[in-house]
């Protein structure tokens, strides 16, 4: 994004996920949670954090705890159109500063094939992904197409967030993502798909 002078500082804020609300909701939350418990060791600083949840008939998925479970994900995933809602969220304490906003874009993946999932499984790329893919990653031979932004998908919609820093001074830039040239991109279609 053209920021050079920054910290990327885990959060262990603890994530659960609730089908009751809407992934929006979730995701806002999540990632709130996750960027004050860092403001609160760091007031003055700006902090910006993020939560990407992925969603197919309504449950939401999130980080696979086996490469069983994985699997399984995976295999329902190819099934279902995959709703992929990430927040931002911007605080800083000091300055009593709290955005928090999230989008939402759509992944298509291919019929299911088993090979191509082994494969991808075999990396252990999925461990630590919402919905246990990631489309930055070795995820891309799954996927036939997406619609939204690429960085909504990818976890951190530096679309939103350039703005936000540039009206503080900083010289952000969104960054556009190459996705593999197999992941086609379509129009945003309505929430109904």
């Amino acid at each position: 994004m053209g920021i050079t002078d920054f910290q990327a500082i885990p959060s262990d804020f603890y994530e659960e996920l609730d089908d009751t609300r809407s992934p929006e909701e979730v995701a806002q939350e999540l990632g709130f949670g996750k960027a004050m418990l860092v403001a609160q060791q760091y007031p003055e600083a700006i902090v910006i954090g993020s939560d990407t949840i992925v969603t197919i008939d309504g449950r939401q998925l999130g980080k696979a705890d086996s490469i069983e479970h994985a699997r399984q994900m995976l295999q329902s995933e190819a099934l279902h159109p995959n709703k992929i809602t990430s927040s931002l969220v911007v605080v800083c304490l000091a300055e009593n500063l709290q955005i928090v906003q999230s989008e939402n874009a759509w992944v298509y993946f291919k019929p299911y094939d088993e090979a191509a999932v082994e494969a991808y499984l075999a990396t252990g790329d999925y461990a630590d992904k919402a919905g246990a893919w990631g489309i930055q990653s070795g995820a891309a031979p799954l996927i036939d197409h997406m619609s939204g932004n690429a960085d909504t998908v990818v976890g951190l919609p530096t679309h939103l967030l350039a703005p936000i820093l540039q009206d503080r001074g900083y010289p952000a830039v969104a960054v556009d993502y190459t996705l593999p040239d197999e992941i086609r991109v379509k129009p945003v279609q309505s929430e109904g798909m």
